[in-house]
């Protein structure tokens, strides 16, 4: 803030400066007018016949014509010398220099008149432009300087992602490899094969969290796998644990050939926050369409949902962390998604559509 004002407080003194030395070329070249016309007019002999010259002469900044009452050319000051023998530079620098002042009179005493025409000096335009120059290299050391708070803040983000997932990663590792120990004790002792059979399926799970923060704090590898089957598994397994009032339709076939390079974890970690995002949205009651867009050179995936909406002002913040409309919850999880999709991916992911009371599209955009 500070440098705006310092620019513009320079860019208003110049101006002053500039309207100042604008004045002094105009009385410049009204003395030169009056000593031309007192030359052509005086006799040779007069003493003051020096002086008049060196006003003349000491005209070595403002380029000047003069021409007669036809308008042609009688004599010129400070122009190129290598450009005066063509006509269409003297023409061009007579437009030039009428659009910029208007032309002072020499009256002679025949009842003929000169005129003077004239432009400003070569200093007084650099000084001109100076502090237009002087403000954009301000305004391109604030966006540098943005630019290098914007990369340092994002720097210093990551590096609170990265220990978050890894030590959530480290605190989820231990618990679980004991309830691995526990179920297999179970085994041991025959117990009921069917509550041992979900305590392994919430194992499981608790260890496919744990693979997830893992990599969620450190660039994963990509491989090719299809988009249809990736998304009808993380799809059934919300679907299994979801209310029967909740219908996933699901707007392509899981056989389609449409295959990208992601990381399978986390990218079924993406659909199943999408998910559970439209469940919220819904209350626990309505449909979820998931459609697949196959575009030649990206693949659009579509989340639907028939809920309240989200409105437009939101639209971005609704990815930053730490946003949640849930009385529960860290808001994290669009946060997360965008992460996983935009940093992990090389893919977009936005607010597509969304209406209030009618429902919200979130789209995936990823490069085949």
């Amino acid at each position: 803030m500070s440098a705006i004002c310092i620019g513009v407080s320079s860019l208003l003194y110049t101006q002053r400066l500039v309207a100042q030395l604008k004045a002094e070329e105009r009385e410049k070249v009204e003395l030169l007018a009056e000593a031309t016309r007192q030359l052509i007019e005086m006799d040779i002999s007069v003493t003051n016949f020096g002086f008049l010259l060196q006003i003349i002469e000491n005209n070595n900044t403002v380029p000047v014509i003069m021409v007669d009452a036809l308008g042609d050319t009688i004599s010129t000051r400070n122009l190129d010398p290598y450009k005066l023998r063509n006509p269409n530079y003297i023409r061009r620098q007579l437009e030039i220099m009428a659009n910029m002042h208007e032309p002072i009179e020499i009256p002679l005493s025949d009842g003929v008149t000169n005129y003077i025409y004239y432009r400003d000096s070569i200093i007084l335009t650099k000084l001109l432009y100076f502090p237009y120059i002087q403000l954009a290299v301000i305004l391109l050391f604030i966006l540098v300087s943005y630019f290098a708070f914007s990369t340092s803040r994002k720097a210093e983000q990551n590096q609170v992602w990265l220990g978050l997932s890894k030590e959530t990663a480290h605190q989820l590792g231990t618990p679980t490899s004991s309830l691995i120990a526990w179920i297999e004790l179970l085994k041991i002792k025959r117990i009921d094969d069917h509550i041992v059979g979900e305590f392994e399926k919430d194992v499981g799970r608790l260890e496919k969290i744990t693979e997830r923060f893992s990599k969620i704090g450190s660039r994963p590898v990509l491989s090719n796998a299809s988009i249809p089957e990736v998304v009808t598994n993380a799809v059934n397994y919300i679907q299994s644990r979801s209310s029967d009032k909740i219908n996933i339709n699901l707007n392509f076939r899981k056989d389609d050939e449409l295959i990208v390079p992601i990381n399978t974890e986390l990218f079924e970690w993406v659909i199943e926050n999408l998910c559970k995002n439209a469940i919220d949205a819904m209350s626990g009651e309505g449909n979820v369409d998931i459609t697949i867009t196959d575009n030649t050179q990206v693949l659009y995936l579509d989340v639907r949902d028939y809920g309240t909406g989200i409105p437009k002002s939101r639209h971005k913040t609704i990815f930053k962390p730490g946003y949640t409309t849930k009385e529960r919850g860290w808001g994290l999880g669009l946060s997360l998604t965008k992460r996983i999709i935009e940093m992990y991916h090389g893919g977009k992911i936005f607010v597509n559509h969304s209406e209030i009371h009618t429902g919200t599209t979130f789209r995936i955009v990823l490069k085949k």
